[in-house]
């Protein structure tokens, strides 16, 4: 009798062991926390680099995003805009540029441009697929103007929804992974 309850138990023990260590949980995609977005305007023919910095250390939390435009964007003027990403919260500072890079079928960026702020943005950069991503853009201004650029990235956004790869948000769907407003900025 002796010797079954000792089988059963070892092969209860061993039953046991082979499920616990059977596999280690991956989370595919993991969030990253997005605490500044910086924007690159580089005019093509020469001039001065303009860049627009969206800073928000604390996430959600009570204090306000700091938001910085290096100076004014000269009219008529083709500008290549590039977008870089961070993690500010840990030391040293994450770089996330490089994980939407890889995972550029999950993500693409939708600028919106008050209609008072003469200028328009094209995509540069596409996915796999061939749709949109938008770390890289050409960023075309006309007359003088001032008004308010928003910069939207979306995760697991339905690229191939009407509009989506020209840039229209309405039908994207996917989750916010970060919103910069730039309110008043300025082409002279």
């Amino acid at each position: 009798m002796k010797k079954v309850h000792l089988f059963a138990y070892s092969l209860l023990t061993l039953m046991m062991f082979s499920t616990a260590c059977d596999k280690t949980p991956v989370t595919p995609n993991e969030e990253e926390l997005i605490t500044t977005l910086k924007y690159t305007l580089t005019p093509s023919g020469g001039g001065t680099t303009i860049v627009l910095t969206y800073k928000d250390l604390d996430g959600d939390g009570a204090a306000a995003p700091v938001i910085t435009q290096s100076g004014s964007l000269a009219t008529n003027t083709t500008y290549t805009g590039a977008l870089e990403l961070l993690n500010e919260s840990k030391s040293p500072t994450e770089e996330i540029t490089p994980e939407i890079r890889n995972e550029k079928e999950d993500h693409q960026f939708f600028f919106q441009a008050a209609s008072s702020l003469k200028a328009s943005v094209s995509y540069l950069d596409k996915d796999a697929n061939n749709k949109p991503l938008g770390l890289e853009t050409s960023f075309i201004t006309t007359t003088a103007s001032e008004g308010d650029l928003t910069i939207i990235l979306r995760h697991k956004p339905s690229k191939s929804a009407s509009g989506v790869e020209n840039g229209d948000i309405t039908n994207a769907g996917g989750e916010t992974d970060i919103e910069a407003k730039f309110t008043n900025v300025k082409i002279q």
